[in-house]
C-alpha cells in the first residue's frame, strides 16, 4: 500500500524502445549467459524488469525465440546472423517504430535507471548516445536514432560491420565519467559477463548492493 511518502513511478518512455541483444551464442563462457543467476534471479529476467519500468515497448533480439518465449515479450531474429553488435544494433532498429532504441546486451546486470533515463532524455538531434569511460566506449549500453538505420544499411553492405566506423559518420553524444559518476561507478556500470571470473565479480557487486535494491 502507498503512503505518501512513497514517489510516484516516473512515466514509461512512449518515444523509444527498450532493445534486448540475447543472439550471440556465449561461446565464450561454455553456456547461455542469459540465464545465469544472481539471487535467485536470471540475468534475462532481471534485464527485463528494468526496462519494462522504463520503456512502454521493449523487445527482444534472439536467434533462440523457444528459449525466451517464457517471457512473453515481442521477439525478432537477426535480419542478417554472424554480424556481431551492429548486425543486432541494425535489426533493432529495423523492427521499432519510436523515434529511438536503448540498446543493451542481456549479459549486463548492473542496470542504472537514472542514467539510461539520462541518455534517452538527450537523445534529440544525435544518431548516438554512447557512454565512454576512459578511451572505452560502450555500444551495446546506448540510445542510437532510427534515423540513423540508412547508414548502418550501408556499412553492412559495404561488409564494414565495426560500429565504431558507424559513430565516425553520426552526430554521437558521447556520455562522459563526469556525467556517468552522478549515477552510478562508471568502473561497475558496464560490465558485462565473458568468463566465470567475471560472473563471481558482478555477483559479489550485486551482493554488495544488495539484491533487489532500485539503483
Amino acid at each position: 500500500m502507498k503512503t505518501k511518502a512513497d514517489p510516484e513511478p516516473l512515466p514509461r518512455y512512449e518515444h523509444v524502445a527498450g532493445v534486448i541483444l540475447a543472439g550471440g551464442l556465449s561461446t565464450r563462457y561454455g553456456e547461455n549467459k542469459a540465464f545465469l543467476q544472481i539471487g535467485g534471479v536470471r540475468l534475462i529476467e532481471r534485464i527485463v524488469e528494468e526496462m519494462k519500468g522504463i520503456f512502454h515497448r521493449v523487445i527482444l533480439v534472439t536467434n533462440q525465440k523457444s528459449d525466451f518465449e517464457y517471457l512473453k515479450l515481442p521477439m525478432v531474429e537477426d535480419l542478417i546472423k554472424g554480424l556481431g553488435p551492429i548486425g543486432g544494433i541494425y535489426t533493432g532498429l529495423s523492427n521499432i517504430s519510436r523515434q529511438a532504441g536503448f540498446f543493451v546486451a542481456c549479459d549486463m546486470p548492473l542496470l542504472h535507471k537514472g542514467l539510461i533515463r539520462y541518455m534517452v532524455e538527450i537523445i534529440d538531434h544525435h544518431g548516438a548516445v554512447v557512454p565512454s569511460v576512459g578511451k572505452l566506449v560502450e555500444p551495446l549500453h546506448a540510445v542510437y536514432a532510427r534515423s540513423s538505420l540508412g547508414i548502418i544499411k550501408g556499412l553492412i553492405e559495404k561488409k564494414r560491420y565495426q560500429v565504431r566506423l558507424f559513430y565516425d559518420r553520426v552526430q554521437v553524444r558521447y556520455v562522459r565519467e563526469d556525467e556517468i559518476r552522478r549515477f552510478c561507478c562508471p568502473q561497475e556500470a558496464f560490465l558485462n559477463i565473458n568468463t566465470p571470473e567475471e560472473f563471481d565479480r558482478i555477483q559479489s557487486i550485486v551482493k554488495a548492493h544488495g539484491v533487489g535494491k532500485q539503483r
